[in-house]
């Protein structure tokens, strides 16, 4: 393994045992506070579907295995949530929920931090509703 590989974000939070971790805990969160419930709603009552894609597009966003490339193609996260009203609080509600699973896997707190920022900026852009 080279010294680029070892630096990866997918690395540093401990590989696929840990997004599966952030997902579980994502969505853990997003199915029971209320302070999601807007999120929730535009989601199907059977999470496993959107479990699965988020863990498979986190690995390769993190620097792991493209898993969600290999089996759906390029991500277009925007196009691919169109179907869905993405307002403000929405978003607001999917970066509370991605945060609070962010602070339960141990990482570096510059790591974190600059995965929040990214994980912000991209919730942002997912906006597509007033």
């Amino acid at each position: 393994m080279t010294e680029v590989q070892q630096q990866t974000p997918y690395l540093l939070m401990g590989g696929e045992k840990m997004i599966l971790k952030l997902v579980e805990r994502f969505y853990f969160y997003m199915d029971t506070l209320p302070e999601a419930k807007e999120l929730r709603a535009i989601h199907a009552p059977d999470l496993s579907a959107a479990k699965e894609k988020l863990f498979k597009f986190l690995s390769g966003w993190l620097g792991g295995p493209d898993l969600f490339i290999q089996e759906y193609g390029h991500p277009r996260l925007r196009q691919r949530h169109f179907p869905f009203k993405v307002n403000q609080q929405v978003r607001d509600q999917w970066v509370f929920c991605m945060h609070k699973a962010l602070y339960e896997i141990a990482m570096p707190d510059e790591l974190r931090k600059n995965i929040k920022q990214a994980i912000d900026d991209l919730a942002t852009h997912m906006i597509n509703a007033e």
